[in-house]
């Protein structure tokens, strides 16, 4: 897997049938669709509104990928690719104007042309409006604070103006919550009824919506990249990953999306179902504190040199997840290919005797973990616990719930160590360390000022060789300070029906628009 972003380029002018019905999922409909000329996929998560600038959901992205376009997008290998805007770069050198071309041929679901106005509108009106007090403002008005304007040159030509450097901001153009929304719809209709029915200008239009249950999609026939192959797709929300199994075993469904790892490699060995089992982006780490025995530097670093990645890998995800030693993914910018933080027993007795433990005096920690809510996630906590009891450390496993963690997270309230999947779809170093290491970050759990003073810098860096490699440096200054465990890529699974030729993507996507149906 490799991403090589061009940043710098510029412009011209600069469980069974009964778990099914108990879900709601409707027979007929996932029968016909599984059939005929449809595609019917049991999707584990529902879209929490259909305002996609509301909020950065990781789970519903591909969602609103197919409802939505971007200014930019990504290949399955992740290079970076035209969207709504076809051309790109910095047309100042201090990295303050960032001019965008504008493709001319794309309209909107209601038939309304794509302009510039709908740039300045998504990524600069609205993030900036005020909002009735009470209310959260979108997410999008911390994504793009620092946008001072957008000039519209043209309805096909825009400058994004910025306070000061965002080195991220075109990875950010085919990131979370960076879908281009039209102004003159959503103004007319209102949120409340554009919530209801959305307007994007991506491949599939929605035509109905039971929340929480199911969306129909249809093919948009004047998509600027070419009207889908599959006309119609319907989505059932089916959260337990057991139903979404049984979805596929019993034809119901013509492709589940994550079932787990050992249903996985089972059904791909059952006639006319094919299924895939690959890493992508997404990180599964170990969030440690300064808190209870982790304190001590020394047992940190004996709990991170304890834990056997490959082993994990290969009980539980059959060999697919690919352990890591920061916290990034392989192959990405911000991952240092020299580097490997080892596996070894001898090293992590050696650091908890200076501490003063060992297997007959051990130290007492909690691991908290999720129950299902990303793949292996329990199981994978109960083999480090394993792991940690043979050199001296005993921890207690609590499960919690994410919503917990989150809390945790936020009231600076989180044990020792949890289990945590971290996603970055885009893949850029400052969403993967500058997001989980900045101890100004709300997402960091370990608070350590050097970490500060290494990353601040960073998130104004505008030389892209500076930036990579100082990420770089920081993730491997975090791991030898016993600051974070990383433990390995996340895995996506996926199975379907051999009658569904899908394209893999790197972090992870699922996109019926590059789907077929054989036959």
């Amino acid at each position: 897997m490799s991403f090589q972003p061009d940043r710098r380029r510029l412009l011209g002018f600069g469980a069974g049938m009964a778990a099914l019905s108990a879900l709601g999922v409707p027979r007929s409909v996932l029968a016909q669709a599984a059939s005929g000329g449809e595609l019917a996929i049991a999707y584990p998560a529902d879209v929490p509104t259909w305002d996609p600038n509301a909020r950065t959901f990781p789970a519903g992205f591909s969602l609103y990928l197919t409802v939505f376009d971007q200014p930019l997008r990504q290949s399955p290998t992740l290079e970076v690719l035209p969207g709504l805007v076809t051309k790109w770069g910095y047309v100042d050198d201090k990295g303050l104007a960032l001019g965008l071309d504008l493709r001319a041929d794309a309209v909107f679901h209601d038939g309304s042309p794509f302009t510039a106005e709908d740039i300045r509108y998504t990524y600069f009106e609205r993030p900036h409006a005020p909002v009735a007090e009470g209310q959260r403002k979108l997410d999008t008005a911390f994504i793009w604070r620092k946008v001072r304007d957008i000039e519209v040159i043209s309805p096909t030509r825009a400058v994004m103006h910025f306070s000061e450097p965002m080195p991220t901001a075109i990875s950010w153009l085919y990131f979370l919550a960076s879908f281009v929304v039209p102004k003159q719809a959503l103004e007319t209709m209102g949120i409340d009824a554009f919530a209801k029915k959305p307007v994007g200008s991506g491949p599939y239009k929605v035509v109905e919506y039971q929340q929480g249950a199911r969306m129909v999609l249809e093919a948009h026939d004047r998509y600027w990249g070419g009207k889908p192959k599959i006309g119609r797709v319907t989505i059932d929300i089916v959260r337990d990953q057991n139903a979404r199994t049984a979805a596929i075993e019993s034809r119901r469904a013509s492709m589940s999306i994550d079932v787990p790892i050992r249903e996985a490699e089972r059904l791909g060995k059952v006639p006319g179902l094919a299924t895939s089992i690959d890493p992508i982006t997404d990180i599964t780490i170990l969030q440690v504190t300064k808190n209870g025995g982790f304190a001590d530097q020394k047992v940190r670093l004996a709990a991170h040199h304890a834990i056997n990645k490959a082993a994990l890998s290969k009980a539980f995800f059959g060999g697919a997840a690919v352990p890591i030693s920061v916290p990034a993914a392989k192959g990405t910018p911000g991952y240092p290919a020299d580097y490997e933080f080892a596996y070894s027993e001898d090293k992590a007795k050696a650091l908890l005797k200076e501490a003063g433990y060992g297997p007959d005096k051990p130290v007492s920690i909690t691991l908290s973990t999720t129950n299902g809510v990303n793949p292996g996630d329990f199981d994978v906590a109960r083999a480090i616990v394993q792991m940690w009891k043979k050199i001296g450390i005993n921890a207690e496993l609590e499960t919690i719930e994410l919503s917990t963690y989150q809390e945790r997270l936020r009231a600076g309230a989180l044990k020792e160590a949890t289990l945590y999947s971290w996603g970055n779809t885009a893949g850029d170093p400052e969403f993967y360390a500058g997001y989980l290491l900045d101890p100004k970050s709300i997402f960091s759990a370990f608070k350590s000022d050097d970490l500060g003073q290494m990353i601040h810098p960073l998130l104004v860096e505008v030389d892209e060789a500076k930036r990579v490699a100082g990420y770089k440096a920081v993730n491997r200054f975090a791991a030898e300070q016993g600051y974070t465990i990383p433990l390995y890529q996340s895995v996506k699974t996926i199975a379907h029906t051999d009658k569904v030729a899908t394209t893999k993507y790197a972090n992870g996507l699922t996109l019926p628009s590059t789907y077929t149906l054989k036959g």
